[in-house]
């Protein structure tokens, strides 16, 4: 099982940015696929970005591609989701999230406590 423990939310102003963080610990996190949803109020969990093991393969919701740039870090063992142009449907809690398979999020084994973003107008 890995620990993951998310951080960097934050309120912003529309256009601005924010950096998460997801630190993993007690599986071998660099063994595989980590990624990002997110949930707004009265909305269902939807998926933001996800990274393969290794770094060399990312993947992003339409809504964010362009804007959002999801990375890791393995020697620290951390996950960065860097968040810019941010607007106010971007407002909502996100989860971290780490897969049981190296190269996609198709099937999460943990996740996070999340941490809020708000995106004032």
């Amino acid at each position: 099982q890995v620990q993951l423990v998310e951080s960097g939310g934050g309120l912003v102003q529309a256009g601005g940015s924010l950096r998460l963080s997801c630190a993993a610990s007690g599986r071998t996190f660099t063994s595989y696929a980590m990624g990002w949803f997110r949930q707004a109020p009265g909305k269902v969990r939807e998926f933001v970005a996800a990274i393969n093991w290794d770094g060399g393969s990312t993947y992003y919701a339409d809504s964010v591609k362009g804007r959002f740039t999801i990375s890791r870090d393995n020697a620290k063992n951390t996950v960065y989701l860097q968040m810019n142009s941010l607007k106010p449907e971007d407002t909502a809690v996100y989860y971290c999230a780490c897969s049981r398979v190296p190269q996609s999020l198709t099937a999460v084994g943990s996740w996070g406590q999340g941490t809020q973003v708000t995106v004032s107008s």
